[in-house]
């Protein structure tokens, strides 16, 4: 991969990693509820997420389930179930004050994994990135070597920044009232996610 190639990808990936979806909510979240040290798990999760699906659309994996109608069907039915449930507790949970709470890491991880995975814009932007961005006829584990650490670096600090926001905004004098709505917002937030993942269409049918 040339410089100005690299420079492209890491615009592409930057914007990719940042625009807000069901992983900056969780982050934010996490941060709000689990302090932003314990919190910093939820990214891992990500990051772990991250660097399977890398490995799997090197591989052409991710190509072929996106292909697969019955697969997506699936896939998508149980990732909106799922997006829709956080989206409904979230509510639930919202009217209750903000404190700093206690849950196991693996628990942390595994929800941040859970979320990433069945993230409806996933697949689409790793199929993407490696339609545009990895060059035929050139060893893919050579690019691999390039794509990777990019990728995973900008993928950390992203999501560390929104950990960090949402660490913010549960410590700020902010008030009861404004915590609870903006929980609330994020909790529709997960189940607007939910809906719109229930209602998308295969990949391989987008023009």
């Amino acid at each position: 991969m040339s410089f100005d190639a690299w420079i492209v990808f890491a615009l592409f990936w930057t914007v990719f990693v940042t625009t807000p979806g069901p992983n900056a909510v969780n982050c934010i979240s996490n941060g709000m509820t689990l302090g932003f040290r314990p919190a910093l798990v939820g990214v891992l999760g990500i990051l772990t997420q991250a660097a399977l699906f890398l490995l799997l659309s090197a591989l052409g994996i991710t190509a072929l389930i996106a292909a697969s109608p019955e697969a997506f069907f699936v896939a998508k039915l149980i990732g909106a179930g799922f997006l829709i449930f956080l989206g409904i507790r979230g509510w639930v949970m919202a009217s209750r004050p903000v404190t700093i709470t206690e849950r196991p890491a693996s628990s942390v991880y595994l929800r941040a994994f859970a979320v990433a995975t069945i993230n409806p814009k996933s697949v689409a932007g790793y199929l993407a990135a490696f339609s545009q961005f990895v060059q035929p006829g050139v060893q893919i584990w050579d690019q691999m070597a390039v794509i990777v650490p990019t990728a995973l670096t900008l993928t950390a600090l992203s999501y560390t920044g929104f950990t960090a926001l949402g660490a913010g905004i549960g410590k700020a004098a902010l008030g009861a009232v404004f915590n609870v709505w903006f929980r609330r917002f994020m909790a529709v937030c997960f189940v607007i996610y939910g809906i719109l993942l229930g209602a998308s269409t295969p990949l391989a049918g987008k023009g």
